[in-house]
Parts: structure tokens; sequence; C-alpha cells
């Protein structure tokens, strides 16, 4: 299914001449409302009729997340107050939240493009969702609720946590889809087999889950835990929330909806654009965005582009699954490491499950990583020697993958924090600043 047939499969050539327009109107507004921007344009020495077509995007400079806390909280919006029909906010850990307003126009476009989302998803308004995602500041709830009632599903509202409760409603009310983070649908699946429900009773068979990174292992894992399909969907609420791609059924990326969003890969230490393909980190211009449109904004989220026409019919850019982002991933002893590296191996050993934390210290100016892993119940003995063995094989298989040594720590199930939201993956006691 395709929810907007004529948006969706657009000739390449058509699509970047509309790009182009959509590009030199959003230029001259920022510039005339914005004096961030316009400052920023001046002292490149660009100005906006030197923005004529999608070739011209390079000739613009970037926009950070730091430009954003920078302008707190309003600096960044083109229109007035009075024209700003909803606020969002980050929940940065560090420094202020990053703050995005939305005009009707916005939530419209929003919704139009979750609405796509959820199509792909095979999502219909036959369809019972269940939306787990947490609802508020956070762009997760809102923006996939309005999305699955422009398809006209019906809307289970829960929000996050309360997983017994979520059981009994999956139950109860028949859903049909699920929207969560991919860490929480796992979270889940784990409590739907120690609540010994009987999955004939669910009659979930989608699942939408994004907000954090995730790995084809924890899909598997999910998938048969829960019974499902289980998809992907990209966002951020700089851009406008989840909606930005979307997995199809075909599931080999996820399109782009470029006609709003046009994305960008560059390389994170020199800027420079590269071409389809290579690895490197996502900058996004959201062209049509009234409130808050942002300037190639980078979101230091690593992954290709892929231009391809996809089996499904779309002829969208479609965008790999991130690999983690540029300022999470750990340098440990000069090597990258990622976390979705160490869930990969994890999920491919039936004796563990998917929770794990990555440790980094600094020990006599040494960095040191200790992996602590939950054991699956049945693996989790009283014979030492056993034990020692998978934490041999663990060790072996992840300084395979990292490239490193780790330290491994087996811990018994449920030792390690579960989250009803983003899980934390990593400890950082290294002071690096």
């Amino acid at each position: 299914m395709i929810w907007n047939k004529h948006y969706e499969c657009m000739e390449r050539e058509e699509l970047r001449k509309l790009q182009g327009e959509r590009l030199r109107e959003m230029v001259q507004r920022v510039y005339d409302k914005v004096p961030f921007y316009r400052k920023k344009l001046q002292d490149t020495g660009i100005e906006p009729g030197d923005i004529r077509n999608i070739e011209d995007l390079n000739k613009l400079p970037f926009t950070t997340k730091q430009d954003l806390r920078d302008n707190y909280p309003f600096g960044l919006f083109t229109v007035p107050q009075h024209d700003i029909v909803r606020l969002h906010a980050s929940s940065g850990t560090t420094g202020k939240s990053t703050v995005v307003g939305y005009t009707h126009n916005d939530i419209s476009m929003w919704t139009e493009v979750v609405a796509r989302s959820l199509t792909m998803a095979g999502v219909t308004n036959s369809d019972i969702v269940q939306i787990a995602y947490g609802y508020g500041l956070f762009t997760g709830g809102l923006g996939v609720h309005y999305g699955a009632e422009k398809v006209g599903a019906s809307v289970i509202p829960i929000s996050g946590g309360n997983t017994k409760k979520q059981l009994q409603l999956m139950e109860d009310f028949g859903s049909t889809a699920l929207a969560c983070t991919p860490s929480y649908a796992a979270f889940l699946g784990e409590a739907l087999v120690e609540e010994q429900i009987d999955r004939k009773k669910i009659r979930l068979k989608a699942g939408i889950f994004g907000a954090e990174p995730w790995t084809e292992e924890m899909r598997t894992q999910i998938q048969n835990l829960l019974g499902i399909k289980a998809y992907d969907i990209y966002g951020l609420s700089e851009i406008i929330g989840p909606g930005v791609s979307m997995e199809c059924r075909c599931q080999n990326g996820m399109h782009i909806f470029e006609d709003h969003f046009i994305p960008e890969i560059i390389n994170p230490d020199t800027c420079e654009v590269l071409p389809y393909g290579e690895l490197g980190e996502l900058v996004f211009t959201p062209a049509t965005k009234e409130a808050m449109p942002l300037v190639r904004y980078r979101t230091r989220d690593l992954t290709r582009l892929h231009p391809e026409k996809c089996d499904c019919g779309r002829t969208l850019v479609r965008m790999e699954k991130c690999v983690g982002r540029s300022d999470d991933m750990l340098i440990i002893r000069g090597v990258n490491v990622f976390p979705s590296q160490v869930e990969s191996v994890l999920l491919e050993m039936s004796e563990t499950k998917p929770h794990y934390l990555l440790v980094v210290s600094r020990e006599n100016n040494l960095d040191t990583l200790e992996i602590q892993v939950e054991v699956e119940p049945q693996f989790f003995s009283d014979e030492v020697k056993e034990l020692e063995g998978l934490r041999k094989r663990i060790h072996a298989n992840i300084s395979s993958i990292l490239g490193i040594s780790a330290s491994i720590r087996l811990v018994e199930p449920n030792t390690i924090e579960r989250s009803m939201g983003k899980a934390q993956r990593v400890v950082d006691k290294r002071k690096l600043t």
C-alpha cells in the first residue's frame, strides 16, 4: 500500500526540481525572519538569490544542536507566537533543552508523513494502534497519534510504562499494531512470557519502533517474542518528530520523505558532502517546515543513503539503519565503539538477554571497557565452569567485532535497569573535559 503515490513515487528529476523550489523559498524566509540565519548567511557571503536550485544546497552553512540552545527558546522561529500551535522540547541530559514549534500547517505536514509511514507498515482504518511512546514534550506519542488517526485507525494513547496495563489492553482491546521504542518492545515481549499470557490471544501483526538505534538481531528477537513484523521508523524533534523516514514491506532501508526533508551525507570531520553509499553523518534541511525550518541540520546520526528505486514502487531515497551517532561514539584506546556492535554480538548468542551496559573507565591513563551482560535464567547456574566458558566466548566474540579487549561481567536476569523510553547503554566514568 502507498498512502500518497504522487510524492512517494515521483520521478527523481521532478522531485529535485520540487526540492529546489522549496529550498529557495525556505532560504528567503529564514533570511528575512531569523536574525541568526541572516547573520550566518552574511558571514559566509551568501544571499538568498544565490540559491537557485537543489545543487546550491552545499553553499549554505550548517546548523547544530548548539545553535538551537544558543537561541533558546524561540530565537529560530520564523513566525510570530500567535501562529505557534504546538511546542515540543528535547529531554537532553546536559545544557538547555532544544525547543521546537509547529504551526497548523506543520502539524498537517507531520500528520501526512506519519500516515505515509504507518501505511508502509500495513496499518489501515481497520487497525487498532497501541501507542506506547511517551506523550508530552517528547514528540513520539503525539506524532504517531495524529498519523494513526489520519489513516483512520483506532488509537490507544496509553503512553509509556505501566507494563501490566499495556499487556491487558493489548489482549482486551485487540491491538493490531504497537508503536514504542525497540527496547521497550523487547521488554513487553519478555513480560508477555513472564506473565504466561497465551500469545494466541494477542492480535498484534506489526510494530513501529524507533527513537533509538537497534539491530537486525534485536528485530528478530522482538518478532519472535511478539509474533509480529517489526518496522523501523526514524525521526527527530528538530526536523519534525517521528515520520522523517520509514521502512516499507521490503525492509531494505527507510524511505526518506524527500519532498519535505532534503537529506545529505557528510564526513563528520571535514563536512565534505559524500556520495550515495558512503557512511557518514546524516544532514537534513526541512524545506517545508513553517515555524522553525533549519538549514542543513547536523543530526550526528551515522548512516548511508541509497537512491535506487525500491521494489515497493517508491522512488524516495532510502537510509540504512543508523549504526550510531558521531557524538555518542565511544573512542576507546583509539578504537571507535558503538553500543549497537555489542548488541549485535549478544543477540546472536542464545544464552544472553538483549540487556547490557557498557561501563567505560580510565585507570592509569588507560581506557578500560567493562560490558555487563544479562544471562538467560536457564544458563545462569551455580556451575562456575559453565559461566566462565560463556564469559570467554562472549569475550572472544566481542574482541573480534570491536577490535579491542573488554572485560565481560555476567549478571543475573533483571539486574540491569529497564527503561520505558530510550535504553541507557553507556556509563562513561572518564573525565574527558
